[in-house]
């Protein structure tokens, strides 16, 4: 159908509630906006499904997660009912909306026959991952848009293995999608007769008792965190999200004593009241956190996002103020100190490994290898990280002791599949205890870092493109580098260029053509003959298309000059359409 087909075909449901049915006559004679609602489905992936939320094909609202769940449940069921009959759990975090979707998603699996796990209430995200694993479900779900706008919401969706789904899974999720009406193909039922008959089940004390008891297992040193535990302070928010109640309790089993909460931001609200972006990535967000941070003299801070699998940390810059520890600096220092962490305490693994995106930095990989341990780069997303990790493992090829992408996402341990904040803040603050037994800040951590290894530095350019235009936008700056390809950036030369769609590596020089490793994916990679490496990928879940740029130099204003140097280039590729 057009997309004037399909707004009618809402506009004409029985289904719908007369709000709903006057949102959309109120759209009358706005093409622009019927055609963004309805040209197409949301878009199912890999992450799942996240978008606006609003009446519509292709918005967030009851209809398309009781759709999205109907295709789930019979790729679910062609499994085999044996392998249905493990069930699904089902979670959801803070925002609007989110506890009423997660029923609904519950409710629909129930009239498929398919039992659920239904967490009583919002809980983080690595929790879903945790509980899947621990009630050997065959999938779960959890409502949820991580870190975007209180405007969205989104779905995310696990297999067995606790990570997120495998792209074959994705696919077939969306075949499915297309096949079925969004109001006629959809089973569900009512949520106190799933609860009656035993096909929905809640979970509580039990699951955080289980999960929090392995968080609280990656304890290395806990000596240290008493050592100064009398004079260290730090500040922690949540962002209005799921991990108010958890970090501060494995922080305060850690040993901290001086713990400040945001009171404002510990308050569950999925509006973010007191925060443009409830995104611990950006600097900004932390203003009331250094407002507090500043009052009590706080050694650091720590912010985790709304579904807790991201965490952030700002640490004192020595000029009354502070400064944001980025993703690759927390991912550089964690994996440092863990080495030693582990070696200190003997509780090294054979083989050990450490895995990361391949748009992160590289300087872990340096870190890794100078240490004897392998290293391995995957594609963006942590169901490909945890994909490399159960592989290494189950091979007897590799231990792996430490993932991490980027964009603050970390995981160690065995007990999820998925970023966890919750184990990561133990760790950051445990790190940051150690680092103050001897005198230092995470920044002296860092330099010395520096110092031994090469000064790196990495920054991200995001070029948003959002709605339909955008889509084809993206699209056309990807073809294009294609088929004109780029050989000088930023005054540099191109010395090889990495496709990882069709997983080939060119060698400028000779024109030699390599295949590699990792291919399937849209990504671009530039090695530059000063030793830069930029990455151009479009994001997964937003309407953007990210440029990474890796960058090392003989001191920190050389780096930076060539950050913003190739900044400035990323933003000319909007041209290149």
């Amino acid at each position: 159908m057009s997309y004037q087909e399909t707004y009618k075909h809402w506009l004409e449901s029985d289904a719908l509630t007369p709000e709903e049915h006057a949102e959309l006559a109120a759209l009358a004679g706005n093409e622009a906006e019927i055609e963004d609602r309805f040209f197409d489905q949301l878009e199912f992936g890999t992450a799942g499904l996240r978008g606006v939320m609003g009446v519509g094909l292709r918005r967030m609202n009851v209809y398309t997660v009781r759709h999205a769940t109907q295709a789930f449940a019979q790729v679910i069921l062609n499994e085999g009912r044996e392998e249905a009959a493990r069930g699904v759990a089902v979670c959801f975090d803070c925002r609007l909306h989110s506890d009423e979707f997660a029923r609904e998603a519950a409710c629909v699996m129930a009239a498929n026959g398919i039992p659920v796990k239904l967490c009583e209430s919002l809980r983080p995200t690595p929790e879903l991952s945790f509980a899947v694993r621990e009630y050997n479900c065959i999938a779960g779900l959890n409502v949820t848009a991580s870190h975007n706008p209180a405007e969205y919401n989104g779905y995310k969706v696990y297999w067995s293995d606790g990570a997120q789904l495998p792209p074959h899974h994705a696919a077939a999720i969306a075949d499915q999608m297309k096949a079925l009406d969004v109001f006629t193909d959809i089973k569900t039922m009512d949520y106190d007769d799933a609860v009656a008959q035993g096909l929905i089940t809640i979970l509580g004390k039990d699951m955080d008792d289980r999960f929090l008891a392995n968080v609280l297992a990656q304890i290395n040193d806990k000596e240290s965190v008493a050592k100064v535990a009398d004079t260290f302070k730090m500040v922690y928010t949540p962002f209005h999200g799921t991990g108010y109640q958890q970090i501060p309790y494995v922080l305060g089993q850690l040993g901290v004593k001086h713990l400040y909460c945001v009171e404002e931001q510990m308050v569950i609200d999925g509006r973010f009241p007191t925060v443009k972006s409830p995104n611990p990535e950006n600097p900004e967000s932390f203003a009331l956190a250094v407002e507090l941070a500043k009052k009590v003299d706080a050694d650091l801070i720590l912010g985790s996002d709304p579904d807790a699998d991201r965490v952030a940390v700002q640490v004192k810059d020595g000029q009354g103020g502070y400064v944001q520890i980025t993703g690759n600096q927390a991912g550089v220092l964690l994996l440092d100190y863990l080495i030693g962490a582990k070696r200190r305490a003997g509780t090294m693994p054979d083989k050990p490994a450490t895995v990361k995106s391949l748009v992160s930095t590289d300087m872990t990989r340096e870190i890794a290898e100078a240490n004897g341990i392998a290293s391995y780069d995957t594609f963006t997303g942590f169901k490909f990280i945890c994909e490399k990790k159960n592989q290494l493992e189950e091979a007897g090829q590799g231990k792996v002791i430490f993932s991490f992408e980027e964009s603050i996402g970390y995981m160690v341990g065995d007990y999820v599949r998925d970023k966890d904040a919750i184990t990561a803040a133990l760790l950051l603050t445990e790190m940051t205890c150690w680092y103050c037994a001897q005198g230092k800040t995470l920044l002296d951590g860092l330099e010395a870092l520096y110092a031994k290894y090469g000064v790196h530095g990495e920054k991200t350019v995001n070029l948003v493109m959002p709605g339909l235009e955008g889509m084809a936008d993206m699209k056309a700056i990807m073809d294009r580098q294609r088929t004109e390809p780029i050989t000088e950036i930023a005054g540099a030369g191109v010395t090889a260029r990495r496709d990882y769609q069709d997983g080939t590596e060119t060698d400028l020089a000779t024109g030699k053509v390599s295949p590699m490793d990792l291919s399937g994916s849209n990504v671009l990679r530039y090695d530059l003959d000063d030793g830069t490496h930029l990455i151009v990928r479009p994001s997964g879940t937003e309407p953007k298309i990210k440029v990474y740029i890796l960058a090392t130099g003989k001191d920190h204003p050389d780096c930076q000059e060539k950050m913003d140097r190739y900044a400035a280039w990323a933003e000319t590729l909007k041209a290149r359409k």
